[in-house]
């Protein structure tokens, strides 16, 4: 029998190694330290294009905080679903990327951290301004900073519009309808189409093209009228009609119901597609996720009739990053979040193309950005910041389903508006019942007052 054991004793420390089974009184037992004990930070993001850059700046926070493991997860779809249904399970990462659109829903749920008792009178200085009601503020607590904000545009295939013999981009519906048609007729040769819309993920879709034309064409976004309080989705008619028009005629890139972001932009990239609308995170994709084989270039979204009487909303202004409430770990997340939030990784953000910053420290010491085409999304008199309409949760189809489906499938445009802002309004009605929404109108408002907000700053 003891031999037996001496056997499997010598084999189990072949296998663990020797020093695993050296004795407690021997050198090697001296000089052996105990592995440092790791808290797992976990964070989720909703951003690709900038997953390696933030990756590096994690990378670094590590390895000067050698007991703290930050677990990136990148959601790029349905990530405000997601991180609802994981908060609702209690399995909510300890830091996350907040949206305006969700910054009230959370907050009423209780699933942001307050950040006013970390924040130093440093941070106060540097977010001055720029920290808002509604948007990172909820009933005089702060629950997100801001880094960048992403602009709209008209992202178009140089190349292509060329061919075609387009010398300008469009600057009114009718006009895109007309060029997309002439740009697909260029492109047969080569499997091209005028135009490309990611519907596959309609509400994506919507923020990225009709949400902003209806806002630069003065007409709310969301469907909400604030001047009257009321939601009334019959502005966006001309919009959807033309966006059909494309569809119908062919113009349109087949699949586009199958179309995700991510391959909208590998066939743009591959010079299949002659235009579409997104955002300024477009710049850091083209350099570096899908390098783009042809020359491409932006443009102002275009306007309903040319006519511009508003201005496009910023997509993510004022939020960047938030904590969760419950996190075991807070002290350790904020010190994350707090460097995430600091000079180097802010003005690193800005100067590597990955987003605009809307910080002035930020802006004040950073070197202009190294990334193609990135000038064509800075900041003019048409990008601005609206205020926030009512998040209500209406019966049945939401707004961009409904725009989608009339988009691929067409049907009675008038019923289809006329009952979603009956559904709306009624939700609209319920919420305020209840004392959940408290809003009121602003007669006053005036669209085209929003203009030149940031381009000033």
């Amino acid at each position: 029998m003891m031999k037996k054991w001496t056997l499997a004793a010598v084999s189990a420390c072949l296998l663990v190694g020797l020093a695993a089974c050296q004795s407690g009184s021997g050198p090697a037992a001296e000089t052996k330290e105990p592995a440092l004990e790791k808290t797992k930070i976990t964070y989720w993001t909703f951003g690709r294009p900038d997953a390696d850059y933030k990756r590096e700046k994690i990378a670094k926070f590590e390895a000067a905080n050698p007991d703290i493991e930050v677990e990136m997860t990148v959601m790029a779809e349905n990530y405000n679903q997601s991180l609802d249904l994981a908060f609702a399970s209690n399995q909510a990462p300890d830091v996350f990327d907040a949206r305006p659109s969700n910054i009230p829903t959370f907050y009423k749920k209780g699933y942001l951290e307050p950040l006013d008792g970390y924040m130093t009178d440093e941070h106060k200085k540097k977010f001055a301004g720029l920290l808002v009601d509604q948007v990172n503020m909820m009933d005089g607590q702060t629950f997100s900073f801001p880094n960048t904000a992403f602009t709209s545009r008209l992202i178009y295939n140089v190349d292509l519009f060329e061919k075609a013999g387009i010398k300008a981009p469009p600057t009114t519906m009718q006009e895109m309808v007309e060029i997309a048609a002439k740009l697909t007729e260029a492109g047969k040769d080569s499997g091209a189409y005028g135009f490309g819309m990611n519907l596959k993920n309609p509400s994506n879709a919507y923020d990225k093209s009709i949400k902003v034309i209806s806002e630069i064409s003065g007409i709310g976004g969301q469907g909400y009228n604030f001047q009257t309080g009321k939601y009334d989705f019959t502005g966006h008619k001309p919009i959807l009609e033309a966006l059909r028009q494309i569809k119908e005629d062919g113009s349109m890139i087949p699949g586009a119901e199958t179309l995700d972001i991510d391959p909208l932009r590998a066939q743009f990239a591959e010079g299949k597609i002659g235009m579409y609308l997104s955002l300024s995170a477009e710049v850091g994709v083209y350099r570096d996720q899908f390098p783009a084989k042809i020359r491409w270039s932006t443009a102002i979204v275009p306007s309903i009739d040319g006519n511009v009487k508003g201005a496009m909303d910023m997509l993510n202004g004022g939020t960047w990053l938030s904590i969760n409430k419950n996190s075991p770990n807070k002290d350790k997340a904020w010190k994350f979040f707090d460097f995430m939030y600091s000079d180097e990784v802010l003005q690193g953000y800005y100067e590597t193309g990955q987003g605009i910053s809307i910080v002035p420290s930020v802006l004040a010491q950073a070197k202009q950005p190294d990334a193609p085409n990135i000038e064509g999304f800075f900041p003019t008199k048409y990008d601005t910041v609206w205020p926030v309409a009512p998040q209500v949760n209406p019966e049945g189809l939401t707004t961009p389903n409904v725009y989608a489906n009339y988009i691929l499938g067409g049907g009675d445009l008038d019923k289809l508006l006329e009952d979603l802002g009956a559904r709306y309004n009624a939700a609209l009605d319920k919420g305020k019942s209840s004392g959940a929404i408290k809003i009121n109108p602003m007669p006053d408002f005036d669209p085209i007052s929003l203009q030149g907000v940031m381009s000033e700053k």
